[in-house]
C-alpha cells in the first residue's frame, strides 16, 4: 500500500498551462503604447542646455577678466621722460588722447555689464528653459561687442601711429622714447580685443541655445 503511494507520488509531473491569447495580446498592446508614448514625449535635453549655460558663465568670467585688465592697464599708463633738467620733462599719459580715454570708459562699462550679467547667467543654469533671460543677454552682448570693438579699434590705430608714425603728416613715432608707455597701451588693446572675441562667442552661443530651445 505504501509502496504504491510512493510510486504514484514519484511519478507526478508538473503541468505547464500555456498563456492564453488574450494575455499575449494585452502585453503586446502595453508595449506598443509605451513605445508610442516614448516617441511622442522624448526625454528632456536639460543636460545639454545646462552644459551650454555653464560654458556661458565661464566665458563671461574670462571676458570680465580681459576687460578689467584692459581698463586697469590703460588707466594707469603714464610715463615721464626727463629732458635736460628734472624741471623740464616730456610726459605721456592715456588721458592725453581722446581715443585712449574712450577706450578706458568703454572697457569699464563692459566690465560693469559683465559683472551684472553673471547672476542672470546663473539663473540660466538653474532654469534651462528660461528663454527670456537668454534673449535679454544676447541683446546686451551684441551691443557690448560693437562698443568694445569700436574702442579697441580706435586705440589700436593710435598705438600703430605711436609705433610707426606717419611721414605724410609729420607724425613721429614715440615708442623709441616712451617704450614703457607703448608696451602697456599695446597690452591693453590686446586684452580688449580678447574680451571682444569672447563676447562674440557669447552671442553665438546664446543664439544656438535659443535656436535649439
Amino acid at each position: 500500500m505504501d509502496s504504491s503511494k510512493s510510486s504514484g507520488a514519484a511519478g507526478e509531473t508538473a503541468i505547464n498551462i500555456p498563456e492564453s491569447n488574450s494575455a499575449k495580446h494585452k502585453i503586446a498592446h502595453a508595449a506598443t503604447k509605451a513605445a508610442v508614448a516614448a516617441a511622442a514625449h522624448p526625454p528632456p535635453q536639460g543636460g545639454w542646455k545646462r552644459g551650454v549655460a555653464i560654458f556661458d558663465f565661464i566665458l563671461r568670467i574670462c571676458a570680465l577678466a580681459a576687460a578689467l585688465a584692459a581698463t586697469a592697464t590703460m588707466g594707469t599708463t603714464d610715463q615721464q621722460l626727463p629732458f635736460f633738467t628734472q624741471f623740464f620733462q616730456f610726459q605721456a599719459s592715456y588721458d592725453d588722447l581722446p581715443a585712449f580715454t574712450f577706450f578706458v570708459v568703454a572697457n569699464a562699462i563692459a566690465s560693469g555689464y559683465l559683472v551684472l550679467s553673471l547672476p542672470f547667467s546663473i539663473v540660466a543654469i538653474v532654469r534651462t528653459h528660461a528663454a527670456g533671460i537668454k534673449l535679454l543677454l544676447i541683446i546686451f552682448d551684441t551691443v557690448l561687442v560693437a562698443f568694445t570693438t569700436a574702442a579697441a579699434s580706435a586705440a589700436a590705430a593710435i598705438v600703430y601711429l605711436a609705433h610707426n608714425g606717419n611721414s605724410n603728416t609729420n607724425w613721429f613715432a614715440i615708442c623709441q622714447q616712451f617704450n614703457d608707455f607703448c608696451q602697456r597701451v599695446s597690452g591693453a588693446v590686446v586684452a580688449s580685443f580678447i574680451a571682444a572675441v569672447i563676447l562674440v562667442f557669447l552671442v553665438v552661443l546664446s543664439a544656438v541655445a535659443l535656436r535649439r530651445h
